[in-house]
């Protein structure tokens, strides 16, 4: 079994919580479990009747291994019937660095069902999979056999700012952390804000968060608490007063739904500058023109070596070497359009970056060789994207590290 880069992070990060140095990616493909017959994504094909149709379940679970593969997400979050197709049966992830996790509830809020009200309802707690199912794929492990499946899950929890529907969320909570400290099943901790407006003043929605988490969390020993926390971000301020309280409580965010390419690499960006460790993207990362590449920037921009600026404009380059034609253009794709980039987290928006009216901008040329020259096809794009290739630097001197950095980053600036 390979080291998982997850594990590395995470001791890095409690070893130097202020250090900063460490950011966790995680791709989140379990959306069959909320989106229903659309968790895949629209289907890239035209179909004669003019009808949006999506992709199938096998291209979904193929989208998840060329990922996997690429080895850039420290973690892949799937639901409990993909962790079994991809864990149990493929073993996907036995020499890889990438660690599986499965949704281990799910909420009625998250019950995304064509022509159905449930999301605009209270929400209330559910779980479809158990830790067995997840963990050995049948209703009870085995004792003494191995576990082929995930022993980390997603636990997701809605405040509603209503004792009674509160309380009894947090008791399904209790029962599941319970459950999952006798099974050696370790999880990370999902907030959601509450899903029925006006349940708290927009003013007022970071601060009852941050208190709904530590309330819930104080009477949590080490055992039972989760790895670490995946919320809303709801600015610089909320962030800072939340990692501030305990260094040790690892902060992550959730990338959203729709937006630009710019709100998503901003939000990593600004997120990991006020304390955040972690970001989970879903959706941003399935409705992305080519997910390999848009992850590629993630990664760079996670890991401090690209600005967000210049993430949007290289990713477009990608796009346009790889003959894909992009969802919005250029100066489309730089537009800010979330009101959460600014300090106190309000619906204030933010000026956009290298926008000059009257203007349009072009991007820069973009050459990131291929590690086979070969152009390969999959269902993450029209063409394949296929990261360079990394020298062993155990072997170069610092002088010729040096002068592969500056020219990997000149090919992907366009200088």
């Amino acid at each position: 079994m390979a080291n998982k880069t997850l594990d590395e992070r995470l001791a890095r990060i409690h070893a130097n919580p202020h250090s900063g140095n460490d950011y966790i990616l995680a791709d989140a493909k379990d959306a069959d479990m909320a989106l229903s017959i659309g968790a895949p994504g629209r289907s890239p094909e035209r179909w004669p009747d003019g009808e949006m149709k999506h992709k199938t379940l096998t291209e979904f679970r193929d989208q998840v291994t060329e990922i996997v593969h690429q080895g850039l997400v420290d973690i892949m979050l799937m639901s409990a019937s993909t962790a079994e197709v991809l864990c149990m049966e493929k073993r996907l992830f036995e020499s890889s660095k990438v660690t599986p996790a499965a949704r281990a509830n799910d909420t009625t809020d998250i019950h995304i069902v064509r022509g159905s009200r449930y999301p605009g309802q209270p929400s209330l707690p559910f779980r479809t999979a158990t830790l067995d199912h997840i963990m050995c794929g049948q209703a009870e492990c085995v004792p003494g056999t191995p576990h082929l499946g995930p022993d980390l899950g997603l636990y997701s929890i809605t405040f509603a700012n209503d004792s009674e529907r509160d309380r009894t969320a947090l008791e399904a909570y209790k029962q599941f952390r319970i459950e999952a400290e006798i099974k050696g099943f370790r999880h990370f901790l999902e907030v959601f804000d509450p899903n029925v407006a006006g349940m708290v003043e927009p003013a007022e929605l970071g601060g009852f968060i941050n208190d709904c988490i530590v309330r819930a969390l104080g009477g949590v020993t080490t055992r039972g608490r989760p790895v670490f926390l995946k919320i809303v971000y709801h600015g610089a301020r909320a962030m800072e007063e939340l990692v501030r309280y305990d260094p040790h409580l690892v902060v992550g965010i959730l990338g959203g739904s729709a937006g630009t390419t710019y709100d998503a690499f901003k939000l990593l960006a600004e997120s990991k500058k006020y304390g955040a460790r972690v970001a989970l993207f879903g959706r941003k990362i399935n409705n992305a023109e080519n997910q390999l590449a848009f992850i590629r920037f993630l990664r760079l921009l996670a890991d401090g070596e690209i600005t967000p600026e210049e993430a949007v404009k290289a990713y477009h380059s990608v796009l346009e070497k790889l003959k894909i034609k992009p969802n919005r253009t250029l100066r489309e794709d730089l537009e800010l359009t979330t009101g959460i980039m600014n300090y106190g987290g309000g619906p204030a928006k933010v000026s956009v970056p290298g926008s000059v009216p009257g203007k349009v901008l072009s991007p820069k040329p973009v050459t990131i060789p291929p590690a086979n020259p070969v152009a390969k096809t999959g269902p993450l794009g029209s063409n394949r994207f296929v990261p360079e290739t990394t020298p062993d630097f155990t072997k170069m001197t610092v002088a010729e590290k040096v002068t592969w950095q500056k020219t990997r980053w000149d090919r992907i600036l366009g200088r």
